[in-house]
């Protein structure tokens, strides 16, 4: 089993939430619905979660491919139900940048298998019936 711990902290909506590992974020609402930007709305969040599943997938896969992962960053998009409460995420779209000598379809391959397979988060959005979209930009090293 996992166990986190939330407390509020700051001002009225202001909280933290801890693993048991001691690892802390930071969460707040907007400043329209009487947050004070004290940390990461909690729907943010959900992305981050996103970007951290499948980037560890895809640098696992990889790796097991023995392919040099120099540089790996992921761009994240999203939208909401407008209008509903609660808000659900009803598209993403996701942006894999890599960098190094990486062979192209190796990389379209490893993103591809964590969206569509691996990535706990990604299926947890999947039935919530959000559509994820994504798609890989690989840069030589010295690009």
């Amino acid at each position: 089993m996992i166990h986190i711990e939330v407390n509020r902290v700051h001002g009225d909506y202001g909280f933290e939430a801890k693993d048991a590992g001691g690892h802390i974020a930071r969460m707040d609402t907007s400043p329209e619905t009487g947050g004070e930007n004290f940390g990461i709305r909690p729907m943010q969040m959900l992305l981050m979660g996103l970007g951290g599943c499948s980037g560890i997938d895809v640098v696992s896969v990889l790796k097991k491919q023995r392919q040099t992962v120099e540089g790996f960053r992921m761009l994240i998009d999203g939208d909401r139900e407008k209008g509903k409460e609660p808000s659900l995420w009803t598209n993403i779209h996701v942006i894999f940048e890599l960098k190094g000598d990486i062979d192209p379809d190796k990389a379209y391959k490893a993103c591809a298998l964590s969206i569509d397979k691996y990535c706990s988060v990604a299926a947890t959005l999947r039935e919530a019936r959000c559509k994820i979209t994504w798609e890989v930009n690989v840069l030589k090293t010295g690009s």
